[in-house]
């Protein structure tokens, strides 16, 4: 431990662990979840909430078992330099914090940091896996980022008022939120407005939740309701849309019955300028919750996959085309895959929809999608969707085990291979470091690969979420 870590910000010499008074703790980490992990004497480890890397505290504990303990900090008597005022009133352990962020009390470039060593961990210890190269961190706004959310609605009866936000910690109870700083600020001023109209409306004891979605120039709010809606409660709706240029859309049952109020009015859509690509989407389609992030997320996916016109490019879980479209600008063939019809329906609208608007331009290159179990994957399988030169690689928290063991199971057993190449590159975009790591130890260690380079992308600030990159060459 360095002498800068060594002294608070007080200016004080923190005492050495052997110096402790009875009952405080050194933390000496954080773990995934955002808590300290501290050990006492005998070694046994703490796990406590609210407590950062370099403090001293004395503790709660609400949790034993035989190798650990959890608990909450009570008292700090050393602050970590890195301790911060949060920028949130909702933030806290205090009964009624709100549960959706876990890091405002760290500073934010100290939260990057935590998630580039998860990710280094993961990659280690998981996968036996060492990146060549840690890319520079991506990071963006701090605030008002959060362009998707789902925000719990109730109708509390004994007070006579609404509650809408995210739950607090640990609970199943709605926070009692009047201002959220990560939602952008033309959200968070309409929380207040919101908890009034729902609290005027005939069917407000059964409409449990609005789906946030911003896109450019719109912003969509999807109201889940159990019952039908009067017409008075519609009529309160369209005012409010008015007054708040909002779009309502209405699901009474699940995420397929999802539909405008009233028809018309302006497509929801985000852009990725730097390559002339323009994304419509419905409000309940899987978009990235930080659209300023994702622009810099497909730039950088996009250099590091090296795409050229005389070659062909898979994107694996292709979704609506996010990062298919701007490959379709560089490469000379490009294939998206994804697991269900609907999904790669949207993405063929995505495809005319681009292709329309850049009429007279460069046209997008050649670009097919189609629908296919990723989870099931097999060689056989792999071999039939044919050789490509490159590969982008965009799964779900699952991972993309069995396409990683499908290609390492080719690499292992040539015969099966036929006239098939493996792709020259990979770039792999995670929203999970532990599957990242297990399908880099099988990229590594039985594909022939390389891990050239691996970087995290802070695409939930303030939160215990770690999005990632990392970059695989045939060796």
């Amino acid at each position: 431990m360095s002498e800068q870590e060594e002294t608070s910000v007080s200016g004080h010499q923190t005492p050495s662990s052997d110096d402790l008074p009875e009952g405080w703790l050194r933390v000496g980490s954080l773990d995934i979840d955002a808590q300290g992990i501290a050990r006492r004497p005998d070694g046994k480890v703490v796990f406590i909430e609210g407590a950062l890397p370099f403090e001293i505290v004395s503790v709660n504990v609400h949790r034993k078992k035989n190798n650990w303990e959890q608990g909450v900090v009570t008292a700090i008597h050393h602050e970590s330099s890195q301790r911060v005022r949060p920028g949130c009133p909702n933030f806290g352990l205090h009964k009624g914090a709100c549960g959706g962020c876990k890091m405002q009390h760290l500073d934010a470039a100290a939260q990057v940091a935590m998630k580039q060593r998860v990710l280094e961990d993961n990659l280690w210890h998981l996968g036996k896996v060492k990146a060549e190269t840690m890319l520079r961190p991506i990071e963006g706004p701090a605030w008002g980022y959060r362009y998707r959310g789902r925000l719990s609605v109730r109708y509390v009866i004994k007070k006579g008022e609404v509650l809408i936000g995210f739950h607090e910690r640990k609970s199943r109870y709605i926070a009692d939120m009047q201002v959220c700083p990560i939602l952008p600020p033309h959200v968070s001023r309409m929380l207040m407005p919101l908890r009034g109209l729902i609290a005027q409306m005939e069917a407000r004891e059964t409409l449990p939740q609005i789906e946030l979605a911003c896109g450019d120039e719109v912003t969509a709010l999807v109201l889940r309701h159990m019952a039908p809606l009067s017409d008075s409660d519609k009529q309160r709706l369209r005012v409010f849309a008015l007054e708040h240029h909002v779009q309502w859309w209405l699901q009474p049952k699940g995420p397929d019955t999802v539909h405008l109020l009233d028809e018309g009015g302006q497509q929801l859509a985000y852009s990725l300028p730097d390559f002339g690509v323009h994304m419509p989407f419905r409000p309940t389609d899987f978009t990235q919750v930080n659209p300023h992030i994702n622009r810099v997320l497909v730039s950088r996916a996009l250099r590091l996959l090296k795409a050229q016109k005389s070659e062909r490019v898979i994107d694996w879980f292709c979704g609506l085309g996010n990062f298919t479209l701007p490959i379709a600008t560089q490469a000379g063939e490009v294939l998206g895959i994804e697991g269900a019809e609907a999904l790669v329906a949207r993405s063929r609208e995505n495809l005319t929809h681009n292709q329309a608007l850049r009429s007279g331009q460069d046209p997008l290159s050649p670009t097919t999608f189609l629908a296919r179990n990723l989870f099931e994957m097999t060689p056989a399988m792999l071999v039939a969707d044919g050789v490509a030169d490159k590969w982008l690689v965009d799964p779900p928290r699952e991972g993309a085990f069995a396409l990683s063991k499908a290609l390492a199971e080719l690499h292992l057993q040539p015969e099966l291979r036929g006239g098939w190449t493996p792709p020259k590159r990979i770039v792999y975009v995670s929203c999970n470091p532990a599957t990242l790591a297990r399908d880099a130890g099988l990229l590594v260690h039985q594909a022939g690969y390389r891990c050239v380079a691996a970087g995290v992308i802070n695409m939930f600030a303030h939160t215990a979420h770690v999005e990632s990159m990392a970059v695989f060459e045939r060796a």
